[in-house]
């Protein structure tokens, strides 16, 4: 079993809360300890968010306990019905991610028993202690590099995509294994796009580099485009392919289009990392398509309805085949707009080393 970063950090900065709190002469480092647990986030842009919304919720739950205590006293539904109220405005300021921390927090000030604001503002400094703890460690120790894990988990859905792919039609593969593989590939390609989504958020503190990060986000969006039709295909395939009269008839038009088309994948990948030799090119030829067009459309004119199953299966591929040629026009485009391909890899691969435990977080 490997250990993840995201594990490793959050037991570090368990540690290290542990530590300041009994630095700091805290009566109990529990809520420091909790605190840092629950602010660990995949994303430096998303810790500092977390920490600056933590700050705003917490005061505010902070407020309403010491008012609560005040009419109420401390009785368990007093502490119930807060915890509501606080729950209620956090989402209401679309802040659902401070929830656990600032209730965590309110139970801690409310079970003191009303011992005054100085216990109040001791909680609420361990509470951001902790936060800072889980932030520190964040930022120092295998911090998050989304646009390397984001290429990591690129090139392992092509991987598993392809696979499949290019034993989809000949049908070689055993089903369960297949259907195995094809459940891995859609967990893959999920997870691809949550790795995007912290990709795009880093531009937020990229001031200085956002022209280059604006041009990956348009790269990496088509990469994940691109993906998502070949995971379309596979789904045709299954679908409408083997329920077609006559498509063992073009199982190797089939089989040799779709292989073509997953090396061509490839090279573009290898392109947008810099791989690749200048000039070069594994772009299927257009003229066999339009061939494989033609003889498609003279075979749907013998009219069996069994037939018209093989359009789906036609047109998922030149779709698929649509968008590798639009990934590749547009990594073109940014690369000979002032990034070159060794300063493309250098920018996707920036930061320097990365433990591979990241790769996992």
């Amino acid at each position: 079993m490997n250990i993840g970063a995201r594990v490793l950090k959050t037991g570090l900065s368990v540690a290290l809360a542990i530590f300041l709190s009994q630095f700091f002469g805290f009566p109990s480092s529990l809520i420091t300890a909790v605190a840092a647990i629950l602010t660990i986030q995949p994303s430096i842009y998303r810790s500092w968010q977390q920490i600056l919304d933590q700050v705003q919720t917490n005061l505010l739950g902070a407020g309403i306990a010491l008012a609560a205590m005040k009419v109420f006293g401390h009785t368990p539904i007093a502490v119930g019905l807060v915890c509501i109220a606080v729950i209620l405005i956090c989402i209401r300021l679309k802040m659902e991610a401070t929830i656990g921390v600032t209730l965590v927090m309110v139970i801690a000030i409310m079970e003191a028993h009303g011992q005054g604001l100085d216990v109040a503002l001791q909680r609420f400094l361990m509470v951001l202690t902790g936060m800072g703890a889980a932030f520190t460690i964040n930022v120092l120790v295998f911090p998050p590099r989304p646009r390397k894990q984001f290429t990591e988990q690129v090139h392992l859905a092509y991987g598993q995509m392809s696979l499949l792919l290019r034993t989809a039609v000949s049908n070689e593969m055993k089903e369960s294994v297949f259907r195995q593989e094809k459940e891995t590939l859609h967990v893959t390609v999920r997870k691809l796009e949550d790795r995007y989504t912290l990709f795009e958020e880093e531009r937020k503190v990229l001031a200085q580099t956002k022209k280059s990060h604006a041009r990956q986000l348009l790269v990496s969006k088509q990469t994940i485009k691109a993906l998502q039709k070949g995971v379309d295909l596979l789904e045709v395939v299954e679908e409408h392919y083997f329920a077609a009269a006559g498509a063992g008839k073009w199982a190797q038009r089939f089989d040799h289009q779709i292989e073509e088309l997953t090396k061509y994948h490839e090279s573009i990948l290898l392109k947008i990392e810099g791989k690749m030799k200048p000039n070069l090119s594994f772009e299927p030829e257009e003229e066999r398509e339009a061939r494989l067009i033609t003889d498609l459309t003279d075979y749907f004119r013998e009219g069996r309805d069994e037939h018209k199953r093989l359009v789906f299966v036609a047109s998922a591929i030149f779709e698929y085949a649509y968008h590798l040629r639009r990934l590749e026009k547009l990594v073109d485009q940014v690369q000979q707009r002032g990034m070159s391909p060794e300063e493309w890899k250098a920018e996707t691969n920036s930061s320097g080393r990365e433990a591979k435990v990241s790769a996992q977080e």
